[in-house]
This record gives C-alpha cells, structure tokens and sequence, in this order.
C-alpha cells in the first residue's frame, strides 16, 4: 500500500468534525518541537522565540485582567457600527444601481473609479477630517464594508433572470410587489455574500485603522502593545484572538444565511 494510501485511510479514521482540527494540532506539535529543541535545549534565547505555554499564559492574563474584553469590546463597537453603516449605504446604492439605467449611467463611472482606490489611500485624508479617534475609524470601516455590498448588490439584482421579470408582470405586480417577491428572493444569494465580504473586510479594517490611526483600545492596540515591548506572546495571543473572532463572525453569518434563505432547499426539493 502506498503511502498515499496510508495517509488518507488515517485521515479518514478522524471523525469528520475533527478533521478540521487535524492541521492546528499539527502546527501546535511542530510549534512545541521547535522551541524545544532551539530554546529549551539552550541553542538559542531569542525573545522571538515563545512556547504555547506562554502565550497560553499571557492569553490567562490578558482573560483574568480584564485587558482583553476592554480591548475586544472596544474593537467590536467599532466594526459594528463601520459596518452597519457601510453595508447599509453599500444596499442602498447597490440597489439603486442595479436597478436604475439612469443612476447607473450617472454614478456608476464615479463609483466605478473609486472602487480601484486603495482603502488605505483613504487613511490620510480620514484623519485630517476626523482626527485619529473613533470617527476616523469608523469612517473607514464603513468604507471597507461599502463596495463589497454595493458590487454584490449590484451583480445580484442584473442577473436575475428576465423570465422572473415577466412573470411579474404576467400578476400585474407592482413595482413593490416585483422588488419583494422576484428580484429580492433571486437576488437574496448574492446580497448575503456580499455582506458576508463586507463583514469580513469590517473586521479586518477594523484592525488596519487601530494599527493605523493608534489611539484608545483595541486588538490592534494590543498588537502594537506587544511589538512595541518585544512581547512576542502578547503578539501572538493577540492574532489568534483576531483569528478566532474572525472565525466566530463568519459561521454566525453563514448560520444567519442558512436559515433566512432555507427556501431555496425546499424549493428545489419538490422538483
């Protein structure tokens, strides 16, 4: 037998819940390998070489201290309230554009220029406008979450299908009625990936303008914090934070998607 072979009857002895555990758990073991036999063994006493045990540790800290829900909570309320407006002006504008010739003829060069600026090109002029608090922040979360929405937004409302149009205006729907019982459910795929993006790039902006605009709390603070005083744990800690609430986003979001659109594997049942 191959070694091939071996290899995927071994992985698929692992529960399929777990197997996505399988790749940490070997990173962890390679981690712990490494720093043994390069510090523990006294070959090396670089700072930037750290144990799990220590971010473990310093991750203790940060959870009994306080320090990480201040700074967590602080990250949060930016995202959400960046995002929340981001992501609402992206649905309007989407719509707007995906619906009208005539606002798309009109706005869409200007929008369609702007989405080829880099975000962080914003960065400058924000904190002229707003200083380097949260407004500046929030400014820019907002535009992170805006043009995924606006072009998913966009893209869903053009591509649903001419067929469904009709069959609109076989009913006599009126505009409202064809906007929330054909376009809305044919569109509904693609506005959540949308927002799926947008909240995504929320909270890795989020990140960018506390790194960026460095003042108050925040993960990215915590971040600084640790490159600033040589704390590799401390840096460390704080990217699987950032990883894990990134994680904790997502699958929220796809739960969300999954039960507001289960329709769809109803209606594809009965064919």
């Amino acid at each position: 037998m191959s070694s091939v072979n071996v290899q995927r009857n071994v992985f698929h002895k692992v529960p399929p819940r777990l197997r996505g555990w399988v790749l940490p758990v070997l990173i962890l073991a390679v981690w712990w390998a490494v720093w043994w036999a390069v510090v523990a063994s006294g070959a090396s006493d670089s700072p930037l070489l750290v144990s799990p045990l220590a971010v473990w540790q310093r991750g203790v800290g940060q959870v009994t201290s306080g320090e990480l829900w201040v700074a967590l909570s602080a990250s949060l309320w930016r995202m959400a309230w960046g995002f929340g407006i981001g992501s609402s002006v992206g649905l309007a504008v989407g719509a707007l554009l995906g619906w009208s010739r005539w606002a798309e003829r009109l706005v869409g060069p200007t929008f369609h220029t702007l989405k080829q600026i880099s975000l962080f090109a914003w960065i400058p002029m924000l904190s002229m406008w707003f200083g380097l608090g949260d407004a500046a922040k929030v400014a820019f979360i907002a535009m992170a979450a805006f043009f995924p929405v606006v072009l998913n937004t966009l893209e869903g409302l053009r591509s649903v299908p001419r067929e469904y149009l009709e069959v609109g205006r076989v009913y006599e729907f009126s505009v409202w009625q064809t906007l929330r019982r054909v376009v809305a459910p044919a569109a509904a795929p693609s506005l959540f990936t949308g927002i799926q993006l947008s909240l995504i790039y929320s909270w890795l902006a989020t990140l960018g303008a506390e790194y960026l605009l460095a003042s108050g709390k925040g993960i990215g603070n915590t971040l600084i914090d640790g490159r600033e005083h040589f704390w590799m744990d401390l840096v460390l800690f704080g990217v699987v934070v950032v990883g894990l609430v990134g994680f904790a986003l997502n699958a929220l979001l796809a739960a969300l998607e999954r039960r507001l659109l289960a329709w769809r594997d109803r209606t594809v049942a009965r064919y």
